[in-house]
């Protein structure tokens, strides 16, 4: 599935919420050769989910180049939704789940197929809280980014 050609990064991804909704934060670290960067920001008013997504797209983001990317995360919600293809098929049903529910969160998951496409993803689910040091440490980030006071709005993203 990897391109040899393309370096391969690990991002470790995580996002926490005081209420929920409430004050959130998300915290990434993106992995390569030895050398990490730590990524984390706080939102005002948002949504465990809406971090959990936004923590990932962030750390993609990030990248300078295409790359094959792992990604690790504790979240089941956006594991899932990648891996098992959810997230293409509410895109093709212009983002309902069903019939009468709408997807929730589609401007993260429309932004997120972008940076799909230009990265070559393998999605990983983590046990969280269970001692996986990069998960514990993307925790940390995040819950220091909405405890620092400096918060910003949770705005929708424009693919």
């Amino acid at each position: 599935m990897f391109d040899e050609t393309l370096r391969t990064v690990d991002l470790y991804t995580d996002g926490a919420c005081s209420g929920n909704p409430g004050p959130g934060g998300y915290g990434a670290i993106l992995k390569y050769k030895g050398k990490a960067k730590e990524l984390s920001q706080g939102y005002r008013q948002t949504t465990n989910n809406r971090m959990e997504i936004l923590a990932v797209i962030r750390g993609l983001e990030a990248l300078k180049e295409p790359c094959n990317v792992n990604v690790y995360s504790d979240s089941k919600y956006v594991v899932d939704a990648v891996s098992k293809g959810w997230v293409y098929k509410w895109h093709d049903n212009n983002w309902m789940r069903t019939k009468n529910e709408p997807a929730l969160n589609a401007d993260l998951w429309e932004y997120l197929l972008g940076l799909l496409e230009e990265h070559i993803v393998a999605f990983h689910w983590v046990k969280g809280h269970a001692g996986h040091p990069e998960n514990e440490r993307c925790d940390q980030l995040a819950v220091a980014a909405y405890q620092s006071g400096d918060l910003i709005e949770d705005e929708p993203l424009d693919a």
